[in-house]
């Protein structure tokens, strides 16, 4: 896991070097997704920078991913249901395992992803560019949840 700080400091300088100012508001948002460890969405980013900054609008923030987005300093993962979630502590293609009740994202360390990708690019002729790996479960929370429900 990377330290939250660091990762603000490389944000905040990708910005600076590609002459983006440094807002209060944008950097209430990428302290948010420097130090999120469940993936928030853009609508989640906005509730939480809102109570400080209220004339901040969704589309500050809508735009504020965009441009993370372009300088890959925030990951974007795209669910069917259009909850698209954004990960800026690991901006980088990982695995997720994700919790088909409550939601939630998380990030495994599987040191085998980067024998699996050289291996499709062998078996395929492939040059892998980009790869996403999600696994869908139910976490233990609500796992326990469903038990004592259960009960």
């Amino acid at each position: 896991m990377s330290d939250p700080e660091i990762r603000l400091h490389k944000m905040v300088a990708a910005l600076r070097e590609n002459q983006y100012r440094i807002t209060p508001q944008r950097l209430a948002i990428l302290r948010i997704l420097a130090e999120s460890k469940g993936h928030p969405s853009v609508e989640a980013i906005y509730a939480q920078v809102k109570p400080d900054f209220p004339t901040t609008s969704l589309a500050t923030v809508y735009k504020n991913i965009s441009v993370l987005k372009e300088l890959n300093q925030v990951l974007e993962l795209g669910f069917s249901d259009d909850s698209n979630r954004y990960d800026g502590n690991k901006p980088y293609d990982h695995p997720h395992v994700v919790c088909t009740v409550c939601k939630k994202i998380l990030d495994p360390d599987i040191a085998a992803l980067s024998n699996m990708t050289a291996e499709l690019m062998r078996e395929t002729g492939f040059t892998i560019t980009r790869h996403r790996l999600d696994f869908f479960g139910v976490c233990p929370d609500c796992q326990a949840k469903k038990n004592q429900g259960s009960k």
